[in-house]
């Protein structure tokens, strides 16, 4: 086992224990199941000896109504097994995706980087099915092996022979199986990466349809989509190859192993060693052993699987954090507002210095736009600068506690996304009590999109809010932050899909309702530069003009470039 294994058992292990309690029950249900299911035989035999050949016709109805009773218990132990195994597999499937969701959304971050929205659905689904679904394949496991004991048992009873050609041939059959699933688990783990990838594409595709309509890219599009597909397409096919070869060479074995022991039996009762009754047992319970056997290659198949699935979700988990969390972070009592950074350098940045005062409004400009993209990182704490410091009322954000800092300084980015619900919902998803949702509604121009709805605020907003124009989602966007009341707000770039009649008058109402509070603007648009007290312009990382918007268009050519080009 390589270290790399480890993460995805402890993934598995903590699954099955979560769900002990089902487990257990189900796990000693399926075991009276299948021990029911192995005296079947043997009652039948009995009857047999009593019945037939001795004409004992009391003994006779004596073990029909046993066989009776065993099929009742046959029933009831099947039908609440089977539901606590499923329940166990279900419940352990919510709560491995409840876990992806919470690392996820860790306000330290880290475990989206590198991986596609769809990429991260697959695994919050697909693959927390089949680790949940390893729960029930426990139990059918253990169910399966006490039908083997039980049957061997039995045999021995009849016959030392068939007993020990039963113990001793299941183990090896069980290695050889277990050594056969082997291709599967790495093909299984091939097939989830590929299908992962496939899903992450064509939800981004989705996402940017409109945008590849508009540039006319759709071929380019869809030919990537295709290679794609077709590579998740060739590994899913290998998957199932290696699955119906072992299904296949597991089946073989198996017939070859239960002939095996029917040509025993069947010489021992020549010999007269068994009776006609035992004889009858002896070919119904190797009869019977084909179904615990064969449930060991679906057991064998489904933890190939799940622990393929396992080691994705491992991953997730378990990704690095983008930022730490101070345990005994500082408290904000009071927030001010003063955004200072001190020789901060990350990414494109370069040894930036910026102060913005507690109720300024100071807008940023950068010749490009990964320079913004940085900024945008470090003020988020979404990422830490290699050097310098971000500081809120001078204190390092670093020492700061996230939920506290992310409450007082709100990051809003330029392609935020709404969420299904009312536009109502998405407007106060993060407004406090006293927010001033209205205010902040009229500010923005969101009123005018309310007036057009047919409910109105209450109006259905689908999932990113792809019922809404780019414009509308703009201003419901830009509402959700004004409503939010945070001390410091960073926009980035919240009017570029709007006209310029109703841009200004989202600058003028942002300018009205911001009053008093501190506010970052990175954009380059002059409608809102316009509203700002001062601006600050970012050239390849490093701050090199500040000033308000009308002087630095007149005496600044990047400036004047980067502006109004």
């Amino acid at each position: 086992m390589s270290k790399a294994d480890l993460p995805g058992r402890h993934v598995l292990r903590g699954a099955v224990r979560g769900q002990r309690r089902d487990v257990a029950l189900g796990a000693l249900l399926g075991m009276g199941h299948q021990t029911g299911e192995a005296l079947v035989p043997v009652v039948i035999g009995l009857a047999i000896d009593e019945g037939v050949v001795d004409g004992d016709v009391g003994g006779l109805l004596m073990w029909l109504a046993v066989l009776a009773v065993v099929y009742v218990g046959l029933s009831y132990s099947f039908r609440f097994g089977a539901r606590a195994g499923e329940r166990a597999s279900v419940t352990a499937a919510h709560h491995l995706r409840t876990a992806l969701v919470e690392r996820v959304l860790a306000p330290e971050g880290g475990a989206c980087e590198g991986r596609l929205p769809g990429e991260l659905a697959n695994t919050a689904t697909e693959d927390a099915k089949r680790v949940g679904a390893v729960a029930m394949a426990l139990i059918v496991g253990i169910a399966a092996a006490t039908g083997l004991a039980v049957g061997a048992i039995v045999l021995l009873r009849m016959s030392v022979p068939l007993g020990l050609l039963v113990l001793l041939g299941t183990p090896l059959l069980l290695w050889l199986v277990h050594l056969l699933s082997k291709p599967l688990e790495r093909r299984s783990e091939t097939e989830q990466e590929r299908a992962a990838r496939a899903s992450g594409v064509a939800a981004d595709l989705v996402a940017g349809l409109r945008v590849l309509k508009g540039i006319g890219a759709e071929p380019a599009a869809v030919a990537r989509y295709r290679r794609i597909s077709q590579d998740s397409l060739t590994a899913t096919l290998r998957a199932a190859r290696a699955e119906a070869w072992q299904n296949g060479v597991v089946t073989m074995l198996t017939g070859s192993f239960l002939a095996l022991v029917a040509l025993v039996g069947g010489r021992l009762a020549a010999r007269g060693d068994i009776g006609l009754g035992e004889l009858v047992s002896a070919v119904a319970l190797a009869l019977f052993l084909i179904g615990p056997l064969s449930e060991f290659s679906w057991v064998y198949a489904e933890l190939a699987q799940g622990r393929a699935s396992a080691a994705r979700i491992a991953e997730v988990l378990g990704a690095g954090h983008a930022v730490r969390a101070p345990a005994d972070g500082s408290a904000l009592d009071r927030v001010e507002g003063r955004l200072r950074l001190r020789g901060v350098s990350y990414d494109s940045l370069r040894a930036v210095d910026l102060e913005v005062a507690p109720g300024e409004t100071v807008g940023v400009v950068t010749v490009d736009p990964a320079d913004a993209t940085a900024l945008l990182r470090c003020l988020a704490r979404r990422a830490d600068p290699a050097e310098g410091s971000v500081e809120l009322d001078g204190t390092d954000l670093t020492t700061l506690r996230l939920a506290e800092l992310r409450a007082a300084v709100l990051v809003a980015e330029h392609d935020a996304d709404l969420f299904e619900g009312s536009l109502l919902e998405n407007i106060t998803a993060a407004a406090g009590p006293d927010a001033p949702v209205e205010a902040a509604v009229t500010a923005s121009g969101t009123d005018e999109v309310v007036g057009t709805l047919p409910k109105g605020a209450d109006t259905e907003v689908t999932a990113r809010g792809r019922s809404l124009s780019g414009g509308q989602r703009q201003r419901v966007a830009l509402a959700r932050a004004l409503a939010a009341d945070a001390a410091v707000l960073v926009l980035h770039e919240p009017t570029t899909a709007v006209d310029a009649v109703t841009e200004a008058r989202m600058a003028a109402g942002l300018k009205e309702l911001r009053a008093g509070r501190t506010t970052l603007l990175v954009t380059n648009s002059p409608a809102l530069l316009a509203v700002t007290d001062r601006v600050v312009l970012l050239d390849r990382g490093t701050v090199v003009a500040a000033d308000a918007h009308e002087r630095l268009v007149h005496q600044h050519g990047t400036y004047r470039g980067a502006v109004l080009a």
